[in-house]
């Protein structure tokens, strides 16, 4: 029992780590705020292939990534799957990095926050799994609150939306393939590396790129995005091994509320009172998401859908 929750309390000192780099992440970008975001993204998908090979090698995984991936390579539905995955992946990367460095902190917040009832949405419409009556009613407010936010943005938040389906159709994806979190991010940055550098080679012959083996404060940091991007996922994972799921559906939103206050109180982006009661809805929603599948709301979900017993002649 002592071992049991030595575990469990490792578990979630590795999780709230990994939320914690994940929800100050925007500050990060911020410091690299002059440079292109496209650059940073190729940059993030080289330094990210870099740090993991040579985790992979460090810790002597590499033959079983080596192996992981040559399996792969022979079922061309896995490996279309994993290339799809890349591609959905970059497009959440950069999308995330142009909204940090274009000031909507708070719209990034909000995407991750709807993130886990677009991942259960899709589990209904392709993987046929059911909805139960909690999570429909959770799913139903977190809906009002999007659509009342969009009314207080005056636009449609396609920031919140890109991010929240683009990392809901990865984890689908993930699901599809089942493979570990880091020999796939590793594959997925290898694959997209075919892309980023010749990029990188362009913007270098132009004279555009702001990269350089001068080990300036930029370039330490486009190096540095590799650690950035991995270290969060490797602490994740490590948490995620040793806790329930309904832990991890708590702990998961101390990224998005940690990118949330940054956005309003450090880079004073608008917050209204309106814009807080729409989260306010967004919030009793996911609150209600997470206890959906905990024994006091089963309990009350067996008594309402119980049908009434009638007596037989």
């Amino acid at each position: 029992m002592k071992s049991l929750q030595n575990d469990r309390g490792a578990g979630v000192g590795y999780s709230v780590a990994a939320y914690l780099l994940w929800g100050i992440l925007p500050v990060y970008w911020k410091l690299l705020q002059h440079v292109p975001p496209v650059q940073i993204l190729a940059h993030r998908i080289l330094w990210a292939f870099v740090f993991l090979l040579s985790l992979l090698l460090v810790t002597g995984k590499f033959r079983g990534f080596w192996s992981e991936t040559r399996q792969i390579a022979r079922q061309p539905h896995k490996l279309a799957a994993v290339c799809v995955a890349a591609i959905i992946l970059n497009l959440n990367w950069g999308t995330y990095i142009w909204a940090v460095n274009n000031n909507h902190i708070v719209q990034t917040s909000l995407g991750y926050y709807i993130n886990p009832l677009v991942s259960v949405l899709l589990g209904i419409l392709i993987l046929k799994e059911r909805l139960s009556p909690w999570q429909l009613v959770a799913f139903i407010l977190a809906a009002v609150g999007v659509f009342s936010l969009t009314l207080q943005f005056g636009a449609f938040p396609w920031v919140a939306i890109v991010l929240a389906l683009t990392f809901g159709f990865y984890g689908l994806f993930k699901k599809m393939v089942d493979i570990g979190s880091v020999t796939g991010l590793t594959l997925e940055t290898l694959l997209t590396c075919s892309f980023a550098l010749p990029y990188l080679f362009y913007v270098s012959n132009i004279g555009a790129s702001q990269f350089g083996f001068n080990l300036s404060s930029t370039s330490l940091l486009l190096m540095g995005a590799g650690a950035v991007t991995a270290t969060p996922l490797v602490l994740f994972t490590a948490g995620a091994k040793r806790l329930p799921l309904f832990v991890i559906g708590f702990l998961q939103y101390i990224s998005p509320t940690i990118s949330l206050l940054l956005g309003v109180l450090v880079y004073h982006e608008p917050f209204t009172r309106g814009h807080l009661l729409s989260f306010a809805v967004i919030w009793v929603g996911l609150l209600l998401f997470s206890l959906s599948r905990t024994r006091p709301f089963i309990r009350i979900e067996e008594k309402i859908v119980q049908p009434t017993t009638t007596s037989s002649f």
